[in-house]
């Protein structure tokens, strides 16, 4: 303030600063008074579409619709469908002052619409705020995450938190660059390797919308192959879309798009590039500057102009199931992506899912594969360790390490490095008949049985006990646990190659790539390193680790997780040589000894669909306390087509171990049950679910006896682990 002012201030007794005056002043003088923006108590409204529809950022199932709001006039050029905005929300019905409604919190929003009039008959919340005139909301993003709600029973509001990402003020003041001209369409390159490739590749240059499941072959080609996909989209004006597990997949796709293309062309969308780089780059997708898109999980959402190609790669990693509510998996929602847009589906892997030999399999795709030659002249030779072999084994009863896989690493580290692949700890063991190692599965359900305390078994799902099992394949009565996890593995092979170094790459520290040195890297499933000339040679150690997890995937995900591994190795005519510790008459063994993962996912389907497993049919979890759970089933209303398998005791968190997604809070115990329906039904199961769930919501929850129906439970569609 200046000297004057502090002059003004010690005058007459009374007398305003002259500042306050003059604010005061020009407010008297104002021709329309300016409202409280909390209220806009007293505006004018908008002369045209008066109302705006919004969504509030309330992800509640039973709030789950739209409210409508007054725009006040000087909110009329910003307040257009798909920005965010700010209104009050809560207020009560009597809370009425100038004709709109008061009180209430502030919360964010989406503006939806603009209407002429309200279905609502009362007075009206006028808008708070437009936080912002950008429009991040399109109508096709709206339609989409409503159906991603509607499919997994979730509210609208949660789907667009994955959706949109949070907003940085300064990402959107700077300006977009223009968009490049299309680019020509690329030669086929590698693609020629498979037997529809450059087909499928000419298809796409050409504004078409082919469907495929590609299954790739060994080696680093994968990158520039699905660049070259994307490149194709390009060219014939399109958008693209491409969805990989996690950040060093994205690096090597965002490499390859750029030796193609150039700079400019693409935006990368991961998490590594901090919330204001990535919302900048989303933003530049969104106002069309950008037409491709390479991201992990939640690019899935990225909002691409004139979409014409959606790839996702390796649909069966972890990394693609989003752990916040409603928990989408990217794979369907790039499959509901494709029937919205009428745009190319490219789903590609070294490995099959099950869910992609269904889809080839009902006609909706086509393959996309190598042929047998093509396949033999790529992948590695492939040889076996079982128990008959560890029995007669002496160094492997002393060591843990066989003399074949010995032998084997020995010889790779005279031509470079060689990959040591080590199951996580902590897999829990199942049962498994002691003879031929086919899982023991319950007589009622099919699900997995387990051995609990007495030696008794029970069944993993329906919760039934098991007192006369034998074993359909053999006709054994043995029973034996699956073995758990490998121990000392990186001081064992130290103590056995003293003189080779010994890299481990796993858990906080993953290594990208390592030289083509000799040398023994030990990784955990999913964290193998790339080697520079492909390894010399891969050690896959204790398979049953594996293949004894107690879930019904577990003989698809180790298969995944070794061809992964394997693809990493020199091709056989370069003498890339894998040793997989496991039994070899089991059929994912079989399927990597053949390196067939197509026909090992084609008879797992078959056996699904006749057990009435997923993905033929469609599951649900409902977990919570035992009262919850039994309250839950007897307020819902399940198609009539529906079975309940259940409940079962939940396993809790072992004291200091971090909780696992879906388990009980310390100190609590809960039980899951499952719903299983027939094909066609999933909608009306989910919803069916989705209104239990938000009548319960609405009641509150309580506590103690009288409150036990009210307590939460936790809905679940198409959970990733059923045992």
């Amino acid at each position: 303030m200046s000297s004057e002012n502090r002059t003004g201030e010690g005058g007459a007794e009374g007398a305003p600063p002259e500042q306050l005056a003059l604010i005061r002043a020009s407010v008297r003088e104002a021709k329309v008074p300016r409202a409280k923006p909390r209220t806009w108590r007293g505006a004018a409204l908008a002369k045209e579409l008066p109302v705006a529809r919004v969504l509030v950022d309330k992800g509640v199932l039973h709030l789950d619709r739209y409210f409508d709001y007054a725009v006040p006039e000087e909110l009329d050029a910003d307040a257009q469908p798909g920005v965010r905005v700010r209104v009050r929300f809560g207020a009560g019905r009597h809370r009425v002052r100038d004709g709109r409604r008061e009180g209430g919190g502030l919360i964010d929003g989406f503006l939806v619409e603009r209407r002429a009039e309200s279905d609502y008959s009362g007075p009206l919340a006028a808008l708070a705020q437009v936080v912002s005139p950008e429009p991040v909301l399109s109508e096709e993003l709206l339609t989409l995450a409503r159906a991603v709600a509607d499919r997994y029973a979730g509210s609208l509001a949660d789907v667009l938190q994955l959706a949109v990402p949070p907003r940085s003020a300064k990402a959107e003041q700077r300006p977009s660059p223009q968009p490049l001209p299309a680019p020509r369409a690329p030669e086929p390159g590698s693609w020629t390797r498979y037997e529809r490739g450059a087909a499928f590749l000419r298809s796409l240059g050409t504004g078409g919308a082919p469907r495929a499941v590609w299954n790739a072959l060994p080696g680093p080609e994968w990158s520039d192959e699905l660049a070259r996909a994307v490149a194709a989209t390009l060219a014939s004006g399109r958008g693209a879309l491409v969805v990989v597990p996690d950040g060093r997949a994205a690096s090597r796709v965002d490499a390859a798009l750029t030796a193609l293309l150039g700079e400019g062309r693409h935006a990368l969308l991961t998490a590594d590039a901090g919330p204001e780089k990535r919302y900048r780059q989303w933003l530049a997708v969104r106002r069309g500057s950008v037409r491709a898109v390479v991201g992990t999980r939640a690019a899935m959402f990225a909002p691409v102009r004139d979409l014409g190609l959606v790839a996702l790669w390796d649909d069966g990693d972890d990394s693609h199931s989003e752990p916040h509510a409603p928990q989408p998996h990217a794979r369907e929602v790039l499959l509901l992506r494709a029937a919205q847009d009428r745009c190319a589906f490219l789903l590609g892997s070294r490995d099959c899912t099950v869910e992609a030999a269904q889809l080839v399999e009902s006609g909706w795709a086509r393959p996309l594969v190598a042929g047998r030659e093509q396949v033999r002249r790529a992948a590695p030779l492939v040889r076996t360790v079982g128990d008959l072999d560890l029995a007669r084994d002496e160094a492997a009863r002393a060591a843990r390490l066989p003399s074949l896989a010995w032998q084997t690493a020995r010889e790779g580290l005279r031509h470079g490095p060689v990959l040591v692949q080590v199951p996580r700890r902590g897999y829990v063991p199942r049962m498994a008949c002691a003879q031929c190692r086919a899982p023991a599965r319950c007589r009622h359900c099919a699900g997995p049985l387990e051995a609990r305390d007495g030696g008794a078994l029970w069944c993993g799902w329906c919760g039934r006990e098991e007192s006369g099992w034998h074993c359909p394949e053999c006709g054994s009565f043995r029973l034996r646990a699956q073995v758990v996890g490998a121990r000392r593995t990186a001081e064992e092979l130290g103590r056995a190659f003293p003189a080779v170094p010994v890299r481990t790459s796993g858990r906080e520290h993953v290594l990208d790539t390592v030289p083509g040195t000799p040398a023994l890297v030990v990784s955990t499933p999913g964290a193998e390193p790339v080697a520079e000339g492909g390894y010399a040679a891969a050690l896959l150690l204790d398979g049953w680790a594996m293949l004894g997890r107690p879930d019904l995937r577990a003989g698809e995900d180790a298969l995944r997780r070794w061809i992964a591994a394997a693809s990493l190795v020199r091709p056989q005519g370069a003498g890339g040589t894998v040793v997989v510790v496991a039994e070899p008459t089991l059929r994912p063994v079989q399927a990597l000894v053949r390196w067939d993962p197509v026909g090992h996912a084609v008879r797992e389907l078959a056996e699904r669909a006749e057990l009435g497993f997923p993905p033929v049919s469609r599951m649900a979890a409902v977990s919570g306390r035992a009262e919850a759970v039994a309250a839950f089933f007897d307020a819902v209303r399940l198609p009539p087509d529906a079975e309940v398998l259940g409940p079962v005791p939940v396993p809790g968190t072992a004291p200091g171990r971090p909780r696992r997604p879906g388990a009980p809070p310390p100190g609590e115990h809960w039980e899951r049950a499952l719903v299983r329906v027939p094909p066609g039904s999933g909608g009306a199961m989910a919803a069916a679910l989705k209104a239990a769930q938000a009548a319960r919501m609405a009641r509150g929850t309580g506590g103690g006896a009288a409150g036990a129906a009210n307590e939460p439970v936790r809905v679940r569609i198409d959970p990733p682990d059923i045992g």
